[in-house]
């Protein structure tokens, strides 16, 4: 399959919301990326439940939503009904992750684990196959706009090679600094999905942006 693109909605214009929205419904876009995080787990606090469930009443494409959180269990059902479609929690926020991951699939949602820089991919072998989507932080998670860490592309080849080998179809989603000079690198160590923000939302033609990350 050809790579997805995935806007991180935590980059568009908030005073603009449903414009922006409207302008990845209308673009090559596949999914919309959306960043909830609570200042606790991360440095940052983003949206919560009200704003996403605002946005789902003008999305046309599937919602991937990335909780930056601590005790992400105690918010499952709740994002299910708001309208998730994949639900991606931290390795590094749930102690019982296989528990994390059944509870989402179990709501009816594709179930993601991200992985912060520092978090070695080794640590999902016992996993892997329960696993949809795992999502390489390829900056440090909590502001967008950073620059991109050069060992992600290290990460994404042990990752695709891990999945290879215990045969499983997880996807391999790289969120953070991505931009039309890494993206064709990304695809080829073996990225199916891309999570572009500000590369996406601050250029003069988002939707031709999109459309250029999505050929590459």
């Amino acid at each position: 399959m050809s790579h997805l693109i995935a806007p991180s909605v935590l980059a568009a214009d908030f005073a603009n919301l449903q414009r922006d929205i409207e302008m990845i419904n209308e673009s090559n876009a596949d999914w919309f990326h959306i960043d909830i995080m609570d200042g606790v787990f991360v440095p940052n606090i983003s949206f919560g439940m009200p704003i996403m469930a605002a946005m789902k009443k003008h999305t046309k494409k599937p919602m991937d939503v990335h909780l930056m959180i601590v005790n992400p269990d105690q918010y499952i059902k709740t994002f299910k009904k708001i309208g998730a479609d994949i639900l991606t929690v931290h390795y590094e926020a749930c102690t019982h992750l296989h528990r994390t991951l059944q509870a989402i699939k179990a709501e009816g949602m594709k179930a993601g684990v991200a992985l912060n820089p520092h978090t070695p991919i080794h640590l999902l072998e016992d996993v892997i196959k329960d696993i949809d989507l795992v999502c390489i932080m390829s900056v440090n998670p909590g502001f967008g706009g950073q620059s991109f860490i050069e060992n992600t592309y290290v990460k994404v080849k042990q990752l695709k090679a891990l999945i290879t080998t215990k045969g499983a179809s997880t996807l391999i989603e790289i969120d953070g600094g991505v931009n039309i000079y890494n993206a064709k690198a990304l695809t080829e160590a073996g990225a199916d999905v891309l999570v572009a923000g500000s590369f996406v939302f601050k250029a003069d033609d988002p939707v031709v942006t999109i459309k250029e990350l999505k050929a590459v």
